[in-house]
């Protein structure tokens, strides 16, 4: 599980009804079905209307990412690109065909596949580019719909509000109602403002930051299946891949796809 998320919707919340507390308020005053009703559906339903079914049930299957991360180290992936360059480079490409069907990951395999089939370092290159740039571009669909949702939710809640302030303005002759409709009006702003704000455009980015993570992995294995292709020294490509994870903890080369130019 990821700490970092767990404490951070914790505090968040926590902050919100904390703050209620120590102005005298009651936390009751913040749980109202009916904005709830109105934030959350309306907010959902916009989001549905706005992208395709598969990309909907993708996202949602996409917040274990968000609560339980895989958090995939390199090393075992330089690890093993070594020891396929040490073994191309002693018994010729054509040795690595049984680890093809070895390798779990399912972009390694094919890049594995297409060097023991010999193709062009550069035609390498290209079809692993595009295979990568597909699946960036299905993968980054969760993260734009929880940042849609977190566009939506707050117009939702002014939406509740303007709702709750009319049902004010209808029973103005009648006090007992007034409370009623004006803790809506301003429960519903708070609601969409914390959907917005706490979870969804938090997990959107979260999950932008989890893609990035693949994605350098990702490049590393096209660096060094192409170094193989032209059999460089093994050593020479440890110290190429180790340099991508050295730039990406030192924050100095921004975005992965920076990184070519220093393999």
């Amino acid at each position: 599980m990821d700490i970092a998320t767990i404490i951070g919707l914790l505090m968040g919340f926590g902050a919100v009804i904390g703050g209620q507390t120590l102005e005298g308020g009651s936390i009751m005053a913040l749980i109202q079905p009916t904005a709830a009703i109105i934030v959350l559906g309306g907010t959902f339903g916009a989001t549905i209307v706005s992208f395709p079914m598969n990309h909907l049930m993708q996202a949602v299957k996409d917040i274990r990412k968000v609560l339980f991360p895989t958090h995939a180290s390199p090393e075992p992936l330089i690890k093993a690109i070594m020891g396929f360059a040490s073994k191309a480079r002693k018994n010729g490409l054509i040795s690595l065909e049984p680890e093809v069907q070895k390798t779990k990951d399912t972009f390694l395999r094919k890049g594995l596949s297409l060097v023991v089939d010999g193709i062009d370092p550069q035609k390498l290159k290209e079809t692993m580019e595009i295979e990568l740039n597909s699946y960036e571009e299905h993968a980054k669909g969760s993260a734009e719909v929880f940042e849609s949702a977190g566009g939506f939710a707050p117009t939702i809640g002014i939406i509740g509000a303007v709702l709750g302030l009319i049902h004010v303005m209808e029973n103005l002759s009648d006090s007992s109602k007034l409370g009623g409709g004006i803790a809506v009006a301003f429960v519903a702003t708070i609601y969409g403002l914390m959907t917005a704000n706490l979870v969804c455009i938090p997990f959107s980015t979260k999950l932008k930051q989890r893609l990035k993570e693949e994605i350098l992995q990702k490049e590393m294995i096209i660096e060094g299946l192409m170094a193989i292709q032209n059999g460089e020294n093994p050593h020479f490509i440890e110290q190429r891949l180790n340099s991508f994870v050295q730039h990406t903890s030192s924050d100095k080369k921004g975005p992965p796809g920076g990184k070519k130019t220093e393999a």
